[in-house]
C-alpha cells in the first residue's frame, strides 16, 4: 500500500503539481487547501508525512504544526515563502522535521519526504543509528566506538535525538558549555568539523553532519 501524505497548499496549481510527483513516486497524495479542514482530516486519517504551507486561510500552518504536536509525531516538512523566516520558525521550536522554502523543485520535496521517513523508520529500528554513551562520552556505530570532548558530545546530542531535523547554531550553542558562555560561529564550525572526522572514522568515511546553508546543521541517516 503506498505511504499517504497531506499536501496542505492553498496554491492549487502548486498542490496539484506536488501530488503528480508524489504519485509518481509511489505515494498516496491528498490535498487540503484551507487550513481549518486540517486537524479532523489527520486525526481521521494518520498520514505517513505532511507537507504544510506557513501562510494558507484559516489557521496558519505554525498553529497547525503546533495542534498536530500534541497528539502526534507525524512528520512534518514546513514550506515557507521567505528563506529568512527559517531561523525564526526554528527559534519557535515548533517541532517540525525540516524546513524548505519557495520557489522549489517538486523532486527536492519528494526527496525531502523520503528522508524524513527514512528517519522514521532508522529511529523504529536503529541498526543503522550512532548509540550515544553520555557517562562515558563516547559514540558507537556498529562496535566502533570512539571518545567526545564535553563539548562534541553536547553538540552531538540534540543532533542524534533529532536526526533530519535542522538546529540553528544559537540553538546548539545552548548546549555546547555549562556556563552558557557566549561562542561565535567560528567556534561551532570548528568544534563541528573535529565532530565529523570521529564519526566518519567509525563509519568508513559517511558524513553524519550535514551543513545547511545559513541556517545550521543537522544529522543524516
Amino acid at each position: 500500500m503506498s505511504p499517504s501524505i497531506l499536501i496542505v497548499e492553498d496554491e492549487m496549481k502548486l498542490a496539484t503539481l506536488l501530488a503528480d510527483y508524489f504519485t509518481m513516486a509511489e505515494f498516496s497524495p491528498h490535498l487540503i487547501h484551507h487550513g481549518d479542514d486540517v486537524i479532523a482530516w489527520v486525526k481521521s486519517n494518520q498520514p505517513k508525512a505532511i507537507l504544510l504551507d506557513i501562510m494558507l486561510p484559516g489557521k496558519n500552518g505554525i498553529d497547525l504544526c503546533k495542534e498536530i504536536r500534541q497528539f502526534s509525531n507525524v512528520p512534518i516538512l514546513m514550506v515557507t515563502a521567505k528563506v529568512e523566516e527559517i531561523d525564526r520558525l526554528l527559534g519557535l521550536e515548533l517541532g517540525a522535521d525540516d524546513y524548505i522554502c519557495k520557489p522549489f523543485s517538486p523532486r527536492e520535496v519528494v526527496a525531502r519526504v523520503k528522508a524524513i521517513l527514512r528517519r522514521t523508520q532508522t529511529i523504529e529500528n536503529p541498526s543503522d543509528m550512532i548509540t550515544l554513551d553520555e557517562y562515558r562520552l563516547t559514540v558507537s556505530f556498529h562496535h566502533q566506538e570512539v571518545a567526545l570532548t564535553a563539548v562534541e558530545f553536547q553538540l552531538l546530542k540534540p543532533l542524534a535525538e533529532k536526526p533530519e531535523r535542522i538546529f540553528s547554531r544559537e540553538q546548539l550553542m545552548q548546549n555546547m558549555y555549562s556556563d552558557h558562555r557566549i561562542v561565535n560561529n567560528r567556534t561551532i564550525d570548528s568544534h563541528i568539523k573535529k565532530l565529523r572526522k570521529k564519526l566518519s572514522d567509525i563509519s568508513n568515511g559517511k558524513d553524519w553532519v550535514q551543513s545547511v546553508y545559513g541556517t545550521g546543521y543537522r544529522l543524516v541517516l
